[in-house]
Protein backbone atom coordinates (compact mmCIF):
# COMPACT_ATOMS: atom_id res chain seq x y z
CA UNK A 1 0.00 0.00 0.00
CA UNK A 2 0.71 3.79 -0.71
CA UNK A 3 1.01 5.58 2.37
CA UNK A 4 -1.81 7.34 2.98
CA UNK A 5 -0.51 10.62 2.16
CA UNK A 6 -0.59 9.66 -1.35
CA UNK A 7 -3.22 9.22 -3.76
CA UNK A 8 -4.26 6.32 -5.13
CA UNK A 9 -5.21 5.94 -8.77
CA UNK A 10 -9.04 3.35 -8.09
CA UNK A 11 -11.30 2.00 -10.60
CA UNK A 12 -14.92 1.92 -8.67
CA UNK A 13 -17.61 -0.14 -9.98
CA UNK A 14 -21.26 -0.06 -9.48
CA UNK A 15 -20.58 3.94 -8.04
CA UNK A 16 -24.29 5.13 -9.09
CA UNK A 17 -26.18 4.63 -5.87
CA UNK A 18 -25.35 2.59 -2.45
CA UNK A 19 -22.70 1.45 -1.32
CA UNK A 20 -20.77 2.61 -4.40
CA UNK A 21 -21.52 6.20 -3.87
CA UNK A 22 -20.89 6.01 -0.64
CA UNK A 23 -17.35 4.35 -1.26
CA UNK A 24 -16.78 7.16 -3.81
CA UNK A 25 -17.12 10.10 -1.87
CA UNK A 26 -15.93 8.88 1.23
CA UNK A 27 -12.49 7.68 -0.81
CA UNK A 28 -12.49 11.12 -3.16
CA UNK A 29 -12.56 12.84 0.49
CA UNK A 30 -9.32 11.25 1.03
CA UNK A 31 -8.02 12.62 -1.92
CA UNK A 32 -7.68 9.41 -4.22
CA UNK A 33 -8.09 9.66 -7.69
CA UNK A 34 -11.25 7.41 -8.27
CA UNK A 35 -12.68 6.19 -11.82
CA UNK A 36 -16.70 5.75 -11.05
CA UNK A 37 -18.44 3.44 -13.28
CA UNK A 38 -22.18 2.29 -14.48
CA UNK A 39 -24.58 1.39 -16.44
CA UNK A 40 -26.31 5.40 -16.19
CA UNK A 41 -24.50 8.55 -16.81
CA UNK A 42 -27.23 10.98 -14.85
CA UNK A 43 -25.93 9.58 -11.38
CA UNK A 44 -22.68 9.24 -12.43
CA UNK A 45 -21.91 12.96 -12.99
CA UNK A 46 -23.78 13.77 -10.40
CA UNK A 47 -21.24 12.61 -8.18
CA UNK A 48 -18.34 13.84 -10.12
CA UNK A 49 -20.20 17.24 -9.12
CA UNK A 50 -19.73 16.75 -5.41
CA UNK A 51 -15.82 16.33 -5.95
CA UNK A 52 -14.80 17.53 -9.24
CA UNK A 53 -11.06 17.18 -8.54
CA UNK A 54 -11.14 13.51 -7.26
CA UNK A 55 -14.15 11.66 -9.52
CA UNK A 56 -14.02 10.59 -13.02
CA UNK A 57 -17.27 9.54 -14.61
CA UNK A 58 -16.92 6.78 -16.70
CA UNK A 59 -20.36 4.96 -18.36
CA UNK A 60 -19.55 1.02 -18.57
CA UNK A 61 -22.01 -2.12 -18.48
CA UNK A 62 -20.50 -5.06 -17.08
CA UNK A 63 -22.05 -7.55 -18.73
CA UNK A 64 -20.98 -5.99 -21.84
CA UNK A 65 -17.82 -7.11 -22.78
CA UNK A 66 -17.13 -4.44 -25.20
CA UNK A 67 -18.04 -2.02 -23.14
CA UNK A 68 -15.73 -3.21 -20.09
CA UNK A 69 -12.67 -3.77 -23.05
CA UNK A 70 -13.30 -0.15 -23.76
CA UNK A 71 -13.65 1.15 -20.02
CA UNK A 72 -10.24 -0.27 -19.01
CA UNK A 73 -8.43 1.05 -22.55
CA UNK A 74 -10.20 4.98 -21.66
CA UNK A 75 -8.91 4.23 -17.58
CA UNK A 76 -5.45 3.77 -18.79
CA UNK A 77 -5.09 6.63 -20.96
CA UNK A 78 -6.17 8.60 -18.65
CA UNK A 79 -4.57 7.23 -15.41
CA UNK A 80 -1.64 5.03 -17.19
CA UNK A 81 -2.15 2.16 -14.21
CA UNK A 82 -4.36 1.10 -11.27
CA UNK A 83 -3.60 0.62 -7.19
CA UNK A 84 -7.10 -0.61 -6.60
CA UNK A 85 -10.18 -1.87 -8.29
CA UNK A 86 -13.10 -1.99 -6.16
CA UNK A 87 -15.70 -4.55 -7.99
CA UNK A 88 -18.87 -3.78 -6.45
CA UNK A 89 -21.64 -3.41 -9.07
CA UNK A 90 -24.58 -5.99 -7.90
CA UNK A 91 -28.06 -6.64 -8.55
CA UNK A 92 -30.71 -8.70 -6.71
CA UNK A 93 -33.78 -10.97 -7.35
CA UNK A 94 -35.39 -13.16 -5.29
CA UNK A 95 -36.76 -16.83 -6.23
CA UNK A 96 -40.51 -16.62 -5.25
CA UNK A 97 -42.58 -19.78 -3.87
CA UNK A 98 -39.99 -21.93 -5.69
CA UNK A 99 -40.50 -21.19 -8.88
CA UNK A 100 -37.02 -21.34 -10.22
CA UNK A 101 -36.60 -18.75 -13.32
CA UNK A 102 -33.74 -19.39 -15.79
CA UNK A 103 -33.76 -15.46 -17.41
CA UNK A 104 -33.85 -14.98 -13.58
CA UNK A 105 -30.71 -16.95 -12.36
CA UNK A 106 -29.29 -16.10 -15.86
CA UNK A 107 -29.90 -11.61 -15.15
CA UNK A 108 -27.89 -11.94 -11.66
CA UNK A 109 -25.11 -14.45 -12.47
CA UNK A 110 -24.29 -11.99 -15.25
CA UNK A 111 -24.20 -8.74 -13.22
CA UNK A 112 -22.96 -10.42 -9.95
CA UNK A 113 -20.20 -13.28 -11.15
CA UNK A 114 -19.84 -12.86 -14.83
CA UNK A 115 -19.50 -9.05 -14.89
CA UNK A 116 -16.91 -9.24 -12.00
CA UNK A 117 -15.26 -11.91 -14.27
CA UNK A 118 -15.06 -9.68 -17.42
CA UNK A 119 -13.36 -6.51 -15.22
CA UNK A 120 -10.91 -8.56 -13.15
CA UNK A 121 -9.84 -9.78 -16.94
CA UNK A 122 -9.51 -6.26 -17.77
CA UNK A 123 -7.98 -4.66 -14.42
CA UNK A 124 -5.35 -7.13 -13.49
CA UNK A 125 -3.22 -5.52 -16.55
CA UNK A 126 -3.47 -2.46 -14.91
CA UNK A 127 -2.69 -3.60 -11.50
CA UNK A 128 0.44 -4.99 -12.42
CA UNK A 129 1.36 -2.00 -13.94
CA UNK A 130 1.79 -0.45 -10.53
CA UNK A 131 5.28 1.56 -9.68
CA UNK A 132 7.81 -0.93 -7.95
CA UNK A 133 7.29 -0.65 -4.16
CA UNK A 134 3.66 -0.67 -3.99
CA UNK A 135 1.34 -3.47 -3.82
CA UNK A 136 -2.18 -3.28 -6.06
CA UNK A 137 -5.06 -4.72 -4.83
CA UNK A 138 -8.30 -6.21 -5.94
CA UNK A 139 -12.02 -5.78 -3.82
CA UNK A 140 -14.60 -7.23 -4.74
CA UNK A 141 -17.75 -6.95 -2.46
CA UNK A 142 -19.30 -10.47 -2.00
CA UNK A 143 -22.07 -11.34 0.68
CA UNK A 144 -23.37 -12.42 3.57
CA UNK A 145 -25.84 -14.31 1.73
CA UNK A 146 -22.52 -16.27 0.37
CA UNK A 147 -21.87 -17.72 4.05
CA UNK A 148 -24.74 -20.18 4.18
CA UNK A 149 -28.45 -20.83 1.85
CA UNK A 150 -31.37 -18.77 2.80
CA UNK A 151 -34.37 -18.86 1.73
CA UNK A 152 -35.39 -17.22 -1.76
CA UNK A 153 -31.96 -16.37 -2.35
CA UNK A 154 -31.25 -19.31 -4.64
CA UNK A 155 -29.61 -16.74 -7.25
CA UNK A 156 -28.72 -14.25 -5.37
CA UNK A 157 -26.66 -16.03 -2.88
CA UNK A 158 -25.29 -18.78 -5.60
CA UNK A 159 -23.69 -15.48 -7.63
CA UNK A 160 -22.10 -14.17 -4.72
CA UNK A 161 -20.74 -17.64 -3.48
CA UNK A 162 -19.33 -17.58 -7.18
CA UNK A 163 -17.39 -14.32 -6.45
CA UNK A 164 -16.06 -15.68 -3.13
CA UNK A 165 -14.62 -18.71 -4.57
CA UNK A 166 -13.28 -17.34 -7.69
CA UNK A 167 -11.50 -14.37 -5.76
CA UNK A 168 -10.36 -16.71 -3.20
CA UNK A 169 -9.09 -19.01 -5.69
CA UNK A 170 -7.63 -16.12 -7.81
CA UNK A 171 -5.73 -14.73 -4.57
CA UNK A 172 -3.59 -17.97 -4.02
CA UNK A 173 -2.37 -17.78 -8.08
CA UNK A 174 -2.04 -13.98 -7.68
CA UNK A 175 0.52 -14.16 -4.72
CA UNK A 176 3.15 -14.56 -6.56
CA UNK A 177 2.57 -11.47 -8.96
CA UNK A 178 2.15 -9.29 -6.05
CA UNK A 179 -1.62 -8.31 -6.57
CA UNK A 180 -3.77 -8.16 -3.30
CA UNK A 181 -7.02 -9.63 -2.73
CA UNK A 182 -9.91 -8.85 -0.34
CA UNK A 183 -13.06 -10.03 -0.01
CA UNK A 184 -16.26 -7.97 1.41
CA UNK A 185 -19.05 -10.09 3.21
CA UNK A 186 -21.71 -7.33 3.45
CA UNK A 187 -24.76 -7.67 5.50
CA UNK A 188 -28.12 -5.78 5.26
CA UNK A 189 -27.30 -2.51 3.85
CA UNK A 190 -29.47 0.49 3.50
CA UNK A 191 -29.66 1.18 -0.40
CA UNK A 192 -31.70 1.66 -2.73
CA UNK A 193 -31.82 -1.98 -3.75
CA UNK A 194 -32.44 -3.22 -0.19
CA UNK A 195 -35.13 -0.79 0.19
CA UNK A 196 -37.38 -2.79 -2.16
CA UNK A 197 -36.93 -6.08 0.18
CA UNK A 198 -40.24 -7.32 1.52
CA UNK A 199 -39.00 -8.86 4.63
CA UNK A 200 -37.50 -7.47 8.00
CA UNK A 201 -33.87 -6.88 7.90
CA UNK A 202 -31.72 -7.65 10.94
CA UNK A 203 -28.73 -5.47 12.19
CA UNK A 204 -28.79 -2.91 8.88
CA UNK A 205 -26.20 -0.32 8.34
CA UNK A 206 -25.96 2.44 6.33
CA UNK A 207 -23.99 2.71 2.93
CA UNK A 208 -21.76 5.39 4.54
CA UNK A 209 -21.15 3.13 7.75
CA UNK A 210 -20.18 0.16 5.28
CA UNK A 211 -18.34 2.26 2.80
CA UNK A 212 -16.09 3.77 6.19
CA UNK A 213 -15.93 -0.15 7.18
CA UNK A 214 -14.46 -1.20 3.59
CA UNK A 215 -12.08 2.01 3.39
CA UNK A 216 -10.74 0.88 6.82
CA UNK A 217 -10.30 -2.76 6.34
CA UNK A 218 -8.39 -2.37 2.49
CA UNK A 219 -6.34 0.34 4.27
CA UNK A 220 -5.35 -2.19 7.07
CA UNK A 221 -4.69 -4.89 3.95
CA UNK A 222 -7.14 -7.26 5.06
CA UNK A 223 -8.08 -10.48 2.77
CA UNK A 224 -11.64 -10.32 4.15
CA UNK A 225 -14.09 -7.82 5.49
CA UNK A 226 -17.31 -8.93 7.33
CA UNK A 227 -19.26 -6.29 8.54
CA UNK A 228 -21.77 -5.51 10.35
CA UNK A 229 -19.43 -8.52 12.64
CA UNK A 230 -22.22 -9.84 14.33
CA UNK A 231 -24.61 -10.00 12.10
CA UNK A 232 -22.16 -11.98 9.05
CA UNK A 233 -20.64 -14.20 12.16
CA UNK A 234 -24.16 -15.31 12.99
CA UNK A 235 -24.83 -15.99 9.27
CA UNK A 236 -21.24 -17.88 8.96
CA UNK A 237 -22.07 -19.66 12.16
CA UNK A 238 -25.27 -21.08 10.69
CA UNK A 239 -23.90 -22.38 7.64
CA UNK A 240 -21.61 -24.20 9.68
CA UNK A 241 -23.93 -26.03 12.19
CA UNK A 242 -24.52 -29.61 10.83
CA UNK A 243 -27.20 -30.09 8.65
CA UNK A 244 -30.35 -31.20 10.43
CA UNK A 245 -30.24 -28.04 12.82
CA UNK A 246 -29.73 -25.71 10.16
CA UNK A 247 -32.06 -27.34 8.04
CA UNK A 248 -34.50 -26.57 11.12
CA UNK A 249 -33.09 -22.96 11.56
CA UNK A 250 -33.42 -22.20 7.90
CA UNK A 251 -36.95 -23.38 7.52
CA UNK A 252 -38.15 -20.58 10.33
CA UNK A 253 -37.16 -18.18 8.14
CA UNK A 254 -39.32 -19.14 5.09
CA UNK A 255 -42.63 -17.41 4.62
Amino acid sequence: MKPEHQPLKIWLTGAGSGIGRALALHLAQQGHQLVVSGRSEAPLLALAAEQPHCIIPLVCDVIDADSVRQAAQRIEARLGFLDQVILNAGTCEYIDQAQVDLALVRRVMETNFLGLVACVEVALPLLKKVPLGHQPRLVAISSAAALAPLPRAEAYGASKAAVSYFMESLRLDLAQQGVAVTVVYPGFVATPLTAQNDFPMPMQVTAAAMAEAIVRGVARGQPEIRYPRLFVGLVGFLGRLPFRLRQWLSRKMVR
